[in-house]
């Protein structure tokens, strides 16, 4: 197998899982902030509402009986306007975004070192194969 085609391999396993788990993390359902049913909105989804509390973690008490909580893992209390109405809806924390970008950043820095690593074997191989080609011209003069 040639060293171009192995490299091409090589950067196939290495790239496509890594942006694959980059794009389920950005696209994934845990920034789905709506959960529209089909017999009754929340107020929050045809009215204004106010933050009452800032979003937060939930507990996994939460996690696993509350729907809002089960989606990001995130929670605010918010206050409708027109009706009064105080709901918990799932939320996007900051923390969480950051984490993802730090991940991101993470993997990127890995396959930066993986490909040089890969280049630096390359140019090697291609500079040893270099000099024998010129070794093996000296000899037959």
């Amino acid at each position: 197998m040639s060293d171009s085609r192995m490299f091409s391999i090589l950067t196939l396993l290495l790239v496509v899982p890594a942006s694959i788990s980059v794009h389920d993390a950005i696209s994934g359902e845990e920034y789905s902030t709506t959960a529209i049913s089909t017999t009754s909105l929340h107020c929050w989804q045809e009215d204004e509402f106010s933050i009452l509390t800032e979003c937060a973690r939930c507990n996994p008490f939460q996690m696993k009986s509350w729907a809002p909580c089960a989606r990001t893992g995130f929670i605010e209390k918010i206050n409708c306007a027109k009706t009064n109405k105080v709901e918990y809806k799932s939320c996007r924390s900051s923390w969480m975004d950051e984490r993802l970008f730090w991940r991101f950043e993470g993997i990127m820095m890995c396959l930066t070192v993986v490909l040089v690593l890969v280049v630096i074997a390359r140019q090697r191989t291609l500079d040893h194969l270099a000099s024998e080609k010129v070794r093996r011209q000296i000899l037959s003069i």
